[in-house]
């Protein structure tokens, strides 16, 4: 985590103004060495200026002393060094100085600037005791020596650290923007991880929204056909024996229908576990994909179609519906889909009837449109008010929010209500592409 601010704050184990203890002993050591050589430096400095020595030494120790806080004011260092350069001191104060005031995140202005006045003050006391070495005759050199001995020691003592400092300051803040890179991925990972720990978790519901939804349209209707045959097998059962046998052999195949519904049903939710367990070791989108392959192939293999309308219809009547199937438009195959949303709000229109009003007329239409299927089942009021309520056959009012929610999935429409005659329409409009 980069240390900026607050975090950097917190990071902080030194003393002062030092991040750490090791940054305050390397600046004490820098300092302590810097005050002993221009206390030493001080020495000649006094006797050239006809001050006391001691005056000197204290000078020098007290000027070479503020590199202790060059981490915290780094152009007071600088400015420092290029005041006692006239006196030939501080030569390393001048040199750490330099290097750290290139390496921290100042202006580039103010970081040439003064770096330029040291450069200059270098060499103006260089030419100037070069000379003056020339005219008492310790150096016995020609002219050219003295312009040359000042850029050379002004340069010497200027652009390495200069130069040093400003490759340091480059790759620190290199590094500091590569680990808030870092950081800002690791954020931006843990809020994709949460983002998809949301989106499975809607999966789930929407998953366990579709399993109830099927096991609503698979159980509901069976097993209301079975009450109704029951039903009419215990008025029956003594009047007419053949009849009571049609009506139980009728009850025993809805019964195995419904198992075997129910069996398939469970087949895909145990694929879907086998899916789960392999997405420990498997990639996740190739568990997508297969999660996606199974229930293609559950809807495709499974799923009822159009083609059996007629024997949901003749389901219906076996059980004493009065029930009318018309067709209109060119008979066509649709999506797998399509054709399953169809089916399922058929069965649960009728479904509703054989609760709400058993009995009752009931028709139902299928109209084969150029871009859309539409389908629509009325009844009529029942013949005798509350014989569905007589039958037991309970409702859990989730028949219309299933059938409404499959086909608004398929960006149709959904209308039902009430008729004027008493009964009950339910119509749904489906895009067939």
């Amino acid at each position: 985590m980069t240390t900026t601010g607050e975090e950097q704050a917190r990071a902080r184990t030194g003393p002062w103004w030092w991040a750490r203890w090791r940054s305050a002993a390397l600046d004490g050591s820098l300092a302590l060495v810097s005050a002993v050589e221009c206390g030493a430096e001080g020495i000649p400095f006094a006797r050239d200026a006809g001050i006391p020595v001691v005056v000197g030494v204290v000078f020098g120790v007290i000027a070479g002393s503020v590199l202790l806080v060059r981490r915290k004011w780094p152009i007071a260092v600088v400015l420092v060094a290029i005041a006692i350069t006239p006196a030939q001191m501080g030569f390393l104060l001048g040199v750490v100085g330099l290097y750290t005031l290139a390496s921290c995140e100042l202006p580039r202005r103010i970081i040439g600037a003064l770096a330029g006045m040291s450069l200059v003050g270098t060499a103006v006391v260089t030419f100037v005791r070069v000379r003056q070495d020339m005219a008492r005759g310790d150096l016995t050199l020609g002219d050219w020596f003295v312009p040359f001995a000042a850029v050379t020691t002004a340069l010497g003592l200027t652009a390495p650290p200069v130069l040093l400092g400003l490759y340091v300051g480059a790759r620190r803040r290199l590094m500091e923007s590569l680990r808030e890179r870092a950081d800002s991925l690791e954020r931006e990972l843990q809020l994709l991880a949460e983002r998809a720990e949301e989106r499975a978790e809607w999966a789930r519901n929407e998953e366990r929204t579709r399993i109830a939804r099927e096991m609503h349209d698979v159980v509901a209707h069976r097993v209301s056909l079975m009450v109704v045959h029951a039903a009419a097998l215990q008025a029956v059962a003594r009047k007419d024996p053949e009849k009571a046998v049609k009506n139980a052999s009728l009850v025993g195949d809805m019964g195995r229908q419904a198992l075997t519904e129910l069996r398939e049903m469970l087949g895909v939710l145990r694929a879907g576990e086998d899916v789960g367990r392999r997405a420990q070791r498997v990639p996740l989108a190739a568990v997508r994909e297969a999660a996606a392959a199974a229930a293609s192939r559950a809807v495709v293999e499974d799923g009822p179609c159009l083609s059996e309308l007629e024997e949901l219809v003749g389901q219906s009547a076996a059980a004493g519906m009065v029930v009318d199937l018309s067709v209109e438009g060119e008979v066509r195959s649709y999506a797998a889909e399509i054709e399953q949303t169809a089916f399922r709000v058929v069965q649960e229109a009728l479904t509703n009837v054989h609760k709400h009003a058993a009995g009752a007329k009931t028709r139902v239409r299928l109209a084969h449109r150029v871009s859309e299927i539409a389908m629509q089942v009325e009844n009529g009021p029942p013949p005798e008010p509350g014989s569905a309520s007589a039958a037991g056959l309970p409702s859990g009012g989730n028949g219309l929010v299933g059938m409404r929610e499959r086909v608004v999935a398929l960006g149709g429409v959904f209308v039902s209500g009430p008729t004027e005659a008493g009964g009950f329409r339910v119509s749904a409009v489906i895009p067939a592409a």
